[in-house]
């Protein structure tokens, strides 16, 4: 099912329930009720806890879309350390340069390929891609510098290897959802809590107040559709996506 259809389907459902609520209410109401006559002190916790939901939602809004940002910085390190890693081994000797370069190739194809899917489906990286990291690793770090000029460019390649498999690991840790479910009862508890204060208030059926109140609702629907879309940032919504990798290694899609 598509995103989007969830989301019209979760704001309209909104919508019904409070429109269908209000309505019931207003007919199994008693005859000399008075709608006008809310207490204050109702008025004054309807305030409060709109005001402190919409601060947790802010909060929730924000640290899902910042554990997104970060998902896509990791990926940028990553591709940018195995990008160096491919320029720097030039001043290395013909065939020990272009192993290294296949097997930067190999593994960038693995995470663009396979391990990209396997993050997006089941949240997880491959083994193949780690064994491939660790062969990158293994190509540097088992070379033997003939010259001062390469002497000086092996500590540079072990620091971007090292970065890599640094980014990898973040990756790694990134693929899963990023809120708790504590959290996700105490943000659908307060939706629930905030939008039941509404019929605290007595609002009648008019139909300003109905298109009020169902507007209402579809909102907070809304931004809890939004937090969970950013819950998992390679694979929902606008997910963190494997662009630095493709930037930076145009050859292995041409």
């Amino acid at each position: 099912m598509s995103e989007w259809l969830v989301l019209t389907l979760a704001m309209a459902a909104a919508c019904a329930v409070v429109i269908v609520v209000t309505l019931v209410r207003q007919r199994t109401a008693a005859a000399d009720e008075d709608p006008s006559e809310t207490p204050d002190v109702i008025e004054y916790m309807t305030m409060w806890i709109g005001v402190v939901y919409a601060i947790v939602l802010g909060l929730a809004i924000a640290g899902v879309w910042e554990a997104r940002s970060a998902a896509q910085d990791h990926v940028q390190a990553e591709a940018q350390a195995l990008h160096e890693i491919s320029e720097r081994v030039r001043v290395y000797p013909p065939d020990v340069r272009d192993r290294i370069r296949a097997d930067v190739n190999a593994y960038v194809g693995q995470v663009v390929g396979p391990e990209w899917k396997a993050m997006t489906d089941h949240a997880k990286l491959t083994a193949h891609g780690g064994e491939l990291i660790q062969r990158i690793r293994q190509d540097v770090t088992d070379y033997k510098p003939g010259s001062d000029f390469e002497a000086q460019a092996y500590q540079p390649l072990l620091d971007q290897v090292t970065a890599a498999d640094t980014a990898r690991t973040a990756r790694a840790d990134s693929t899963g959802s990023t809120m708790p479910p504590v959290v996700w009862f105490g943000l659908i508890s307060g939706a629930v809590i905030t939008i039941g204060m509404v019929f605290a208030l007595q609002i009648r059926r008019t139909p300003r107040e109905l298109v009020l109140a169902g507007l209402f609702s579809a909102l907070i629907a809304f931004l809890l559709f939004l937090i969970w879309d950013f819950d998992a940032p390679y694979s929902r919504g606008i997910t963190a996506s494997p662009e630095p990798f493709l930037a930076l290694f145009p050859h292995l899609h041409g």
